[in-house]
């Protein structure tokens, strides 16, 4: 895991963020959906009794499939509302391996997503504007790496899975 937090103020979770509530504290956190760290994070994680707001930080330079990834979740969003985002979501964290377009379009069909009108939206202004809007905000709160989280407006250090299994907890 390669992680770098704490710069400027973080943005507080606003009402249109993508969050899995499991009725228990905050915790923002900036994945890469190409990322194998995240989704073993988030595979530890996601049942948590935590409330956890996930924030896009695709890092293109290191996955040059990333960014297109966090676009066909939000065209998910946007067709199929909070419940297509998250079996999108979850099957893109559960399976590394399969993330090229065929892939992307045969999840949207599974999920009942018209594909014709998933591409406009994936490949549309509006996933980018939030995909940029995440990432700029993760940059100016310090991150530099993912996986990357908060707790409580503040940088979670060392391991994440380890630091959020306590969070819960406590």
């Amino acid at each position: 895991m390669d992680e770098g937090l704490g710069s400027a103020p973080l943005p507080p979770i606003s009402a249109d963020e993508h969050v899995l509530d499991r009725s228990g504290p905050d915790a923002i956190l900036y994945l890469d959906l190409a990322c194998p760290h995240c989704a073993a994070s988030w595979v530890a994680v996601r049942e948590l009794p935590l409330r956890l707001c996930v924030r896009h930080f695709p890092i293109a330079s290191k996955r040059p499939r990333a960014t297109a990834l966090h676009a066909a979740v939000e065209a998910a969003a946007e067709l199929g509302g909070d419940g297509a985002f998250w079996a999108f979501w979850n099957s893109l964290m559960e399976d590394q391996g399969h993330q090229d377009d065929p892939h992307l379009w045969s999840r949207a069909e599974k999920l009942g997503l018209e594909l014709d009108r998933f591409e406009v939206a994936r490949r549309g202004q509006e996933a980018a504007a939030r995909v940029r809007r995440d990432f700029r905000g993760g940059i100016r709160a310090g991150v530099i790496g993912t996986p990357a989280g908060f707790a409580a407006g503040q940088p979670i250090e060392g391991d994440l899975s380890e630091a959020l299994r306590a969070l819960a907890v406590n």
